[in-house]
Order: structure tokens, then C-alpha cells, then sequence
């Protein structure tokens, strides 16, 4: 299996590293370009809320990155898990697409659900 990850949260990487069966592919990505474009062969693209933000609180640079998953030729086909931004964070508003998210997970997220979410697919 092929898993994708956009974050720029070490935290979140280390998580995932350990939480991946070692057969399973896994790459990361800190720029949500270069992780669409990766996402060819992948099972499941994993991605954080808050590294998508062009500026902080406001869910604008998420917009962009779904408007350009879905029109993305090979990306627009993977699931998206989200990870949430921690309690208490604050956005301006929250849009929504129909069948957009497959699954949305909080934080902290741990080892344990990156393995059990591998097993989503």
C-alpha cells in the first residue's frame, strides 16, 4: 500500500513513520503541489488541515488545495483522510464538499491511528 502525507508537523511524520506497516510506501510532503503530484498508486492521501492554511486562521489556502485535489487528474481519485487542527483552534469559517473528506481524524494523532486507518483500504 502507498500512503501520502502533507504536514509540516514532525510530530504528525514521526506518528506516521512508526505507524505504517513497513511494507507499506510512504511519502511525505510539506507543499501540497508536490503531494498531489505523488499521489499516483497511493491508497490513501493524509493531509494537515493546518499546513495547507496560507495564512493562519483563515481556511482560504485550504480552499485552494481542495479546488486543486479535485481538478487534479491523478489526486482527485484518493481518498483524503484530514487531520483536524488542535482544540481550540480557531477558523474563520469551515467549507465543505460533498464526498470530499473519507475520514477526518483529531489530534493528537498517534502511531496507533495511522496503523488502524492503513487498514481503511
Amino acid at each position: 500500500m502507498k500512503f501520502v502525507l502533507l504536514t509540516d508537523d514532525a510530530e504528525l511524520v514521526t506518528a506516521a513513520k512508526e505507524g505504517f506497516h513497513p511494507s507499506d510506501s510512504f511519502e511525505h510532503f510539506t507543499s501540497w503541489p508536490e503531494a498531489l503530484d505523488s499521489c499516483d498508486g497511493a491508497d490513501l492521501l493524509f493531509v494537515d488541515l493546518l499546513t495547507t492554511l496560507d495564512e493562519p486562521h483563515k481556511i482560504a489556502g485550504y480552499e485552494r488545495f481542495a479546488e486543486a485535489k479535485m481538478s487534479h487528474p491523478v489526486a482527485a481519485g484518493i481518498p483524503l483522510v484530514l487531520v483536524a487542527p488542535p482544540d481550540g483552534y480557531e477558523l474563520d469559517f469551515m467549507a465543505g464538499w460533498p464526498d470530499f473528506v473519507f475520514a477526518h481524524i483529531r489530534r493528537p494523532v498517534t502511531a496507533k491511528i495511522f496503523r488502524r486507518a492503513s487498514t481503511w483500504v
